[in-house]
């Protein structure tokens, strides 16, 4: 029997330091289907070189000018032929080489449309050394008020869902994967289970926390993703979230120390 398709998409631009663990940690995988799809945003690095030295183990591959992060995973989602689609960030790669599989199965066993578990941080230059782990396990809809969203890095869906419901948002910046999450978990409830292990092991320093700047246009953009579909928040709620995550940084902090 032919396992299902998953489409795995990474969007990369000028990422040759980190882009050759982010694409081993694909093609690593057990999982057998994957269909694996990098858009690269005419990098000037050494990025286009080191995908084309993968050959044909690369699915799908585009390197032209696009309008930002967005309009790239716009541009993957599209071409993806896969029933179920994921990300990987160009700076991001698999927790162990079981996740595909594990998040398949559960797709294959249970009603849902999507899926989405956990992920962990680490030190940029130091992979091993674990910073601060994400757990999606209390999130509920009621949450997105707060500037909470499960881990978007663990989120699988099926492709048909962006086809009736819209991709993502390209006239934002930085949240419109809160938005669009919003817009799946929220306004449509589609069907999601939650999977209690981390999917993705990411390295600090993402386009949301590189500076003050980027975190008042995320929170901005988190209050216009609310307002536009429907949920009644305010800068408080929004704000508070940071509490949560030091909450969080010293439940992680005492579990290692334990």
């Amino acid at each position: 029997m032919i396992p299902p398709k998953v489409s795995l998409i990474t969007v990369t631009y000028n990422s040759e330091q980190t882009l050759t663990d982010t694409i081993k940690s694909v093609l690593s995988q057990t999982y057998t289907g994957i269909e694996y799809i990098i858009i690269d945003g005419l990098s000037t690095d050494g990025s286009r070189e080191i995908i084309e030295s993968f050959g044909n183990k690369i699915s799908k591959f585009i390197s032209e000018k696009d309008s930002g992060m967005y309009d790239a995973l716009n541009k993957g989602i599209k071409i993806a032929t896969g029933k179920i689609i994921g990300i990987l960030n160009s700076d991001d790669f698999f927790h162990n080489d079981k996740v595909i599989e594990r998040l398949m199965y559960e797709f294959n066993e249970n009603d849902i449309d999507a899926v989405y578990g956990d992920v962990q941080f680490v030190n940029r230059t130091k992979t091993p050394k674990i910073v601060r782990y994400y757990s999606s396990k209390r999130f509920n809809p009621q949450r997105f008020k707060f500037g909470i969203m499960p881990a978007h890095p663990s989120f699988y869906a099926k492709r048909e869902l962006f086809e009736k419901y819209g991709y993502y948002s390209t006239n934002y910046k930085i949240a419109a994967d809160f938005e669009l999450l919003i817009r799946f978990l929220f306004t449509h409830k589609v069907k999601t289970k939650y999977i209690p292990m981390p999917f993705v092991t990411m390295r600090t320093g993402g386009i949301s926390n590189k500076s003050f700047i980027s975190n008042i246009t995320l929170n901005r953009e988190i209050a216009r993703a609310c307002r536009e579909n429907g949920i009644k928040t305010n800068y408080l709620y929004i704000y508070s979230k940071y509490l949560f995550k030091i909450f969080e940084f010293l439940s992680f902090r005492k579990n290692k120390t334990d």
